[in-house]
């Protein structure tokens, strides 16, 4: 054999050789094509046929159940008509309304006195004598006059102590006729009316509430204290207070009747604006920002940004952002 020949061989074999390898990797692939489902779906995918919602969402109460687990829970209120006052809280202290300091009408010793505290005097009695008389010089004794009738609330001398004219022998009030001392901040004094009623509470008497009524204002301010001098009388007066006891004043200085409100704690505070959130008939909670009115510490006008009958979140809106679906809990 020449050996041409033999090269001629030489490259048919390889060639032959060269094609069964590409037959070989071809032979996989074409069976691993015809294992799959016509239409490319996955094995162990959905039938041939079914309808895959669109945005891959589960079909019928899936759906709702996936909704519902989204939704953010909320108490709400409705915004209602209502009377609503605001009050300034104040204290104050007891004193009877008729009440007389006694001076003497000399300077010298006291030497007698008549009275003591708590006992009962009237107008011209003697309460006490005062011998004005000095060394080498002696004097006739002076008597002191109560000038009013009523009960000495206050001694404050004894015998032996010496006193001049602008010393107060005694205090003498009407205990029958008591009355309430306060000071008003000078923010409110554009408020206070003769004729306004007040809630009035007592230490000694806890959880019972005893009613006042203004009836004194002062024409001016304390220029120290910037504060307004206001008395309020008792309506029913009760026995058991005395004079000197301190209150605690709720006055009343601004009265709204069948006006809308809502709680105070549905408000959020954003920057300086008053933010509420309103739930509607779809249960989508809405952002309002809201104008305010008078308040106290439960509730608040609502001027402007909700109306009367309107749903209000009061529990859980810190945590809403406008158009959140909501699930209503009582």
């Amino acid at each position: 054999m020449s050996k041409n020949k033999i090269v001629t061989f030489a490259i048919i074999f390889l060639i032959g050789l060269f094609a069964l390898l590409i037959i070989l990797t071809l032979i996989p692939g074409r069976r691993q094509a015809a294992g799959r489902p016509q239409g490319g779906a996955p094995q162990g995918g959905a039938p041939q046929g079914a309808q895959i919602p669109q945005g891959g969402a589960m079909p019928g109460g899936a759906g709702r159940a996936q909704a519902s687990r989204n939704a953010s829970t909320v108490r709400v209120v409705p915004v209602a008509p209502d009377t609503i006052e605001q009050s300034v809280i104040i204290n104050g202290e007891i004193y009877a309304r008729n009440q007389v300091t006694i001076f003497p009408s000399v300077s010298g010793r006291v030497i007698e006195t008549y009275y003591t505290v708590g006992d009962r005097v009237n107008r011209g009695d003697t309460v006490a004598m005062i011998d004005p008389s000095r060394p080498g010089e002696v004097f006739s004794r002076s008597p002191v006059i109560s000038t009013v009738s009523g009960t000495v609330l206050q001694a404050s001398y004894s015998i032996g102590d010496t006193v001049t004219t602008q010393s107060p022998i005694f205090i003498v009030g009407d205990l029958s006729s008591l009355i309430i001392e306060t000071h008003i901040a000078e923010r409110f004094v554009a408020t206070v009316r003769q004729g306004m009623r007040a809630s009035l509470q007592f230490e000694a008497f806890p959880g019972e509430t005893f009613t006042g009524e203004v009836f004194e204002i002062s024409p001016v301010l304390d220029p120290a204290s910037r504060t307004l001098r206001v008395r309020l009388r008792f309506i029913n007066l009760d026995a058991r207070i005395r004079a000197g006891m301190y209150a605690t004043i709720s006055l009343v200085i601004n009265q709204k009747i069948n006006v809308p409100v809502i709680p105070r704690i549905s408000l959020i505070n954003t920057y300086g604006s008053w933010i509420i959130f309103v739930v509607d008939d779809n249960n989508i909670a809405h952002r309002r920002e809201v104008t305010l009115g008078i308040d106290n510490e439960e509730f608040v006008e609502v001027l402007s940004g909700a109306v009367i009958g309107e749903r209000v979140v009061n529990a859980g809106q810190n945590f809403l952002t406008d158009g959140d679906l909501v699930r209503i809990v009582d």
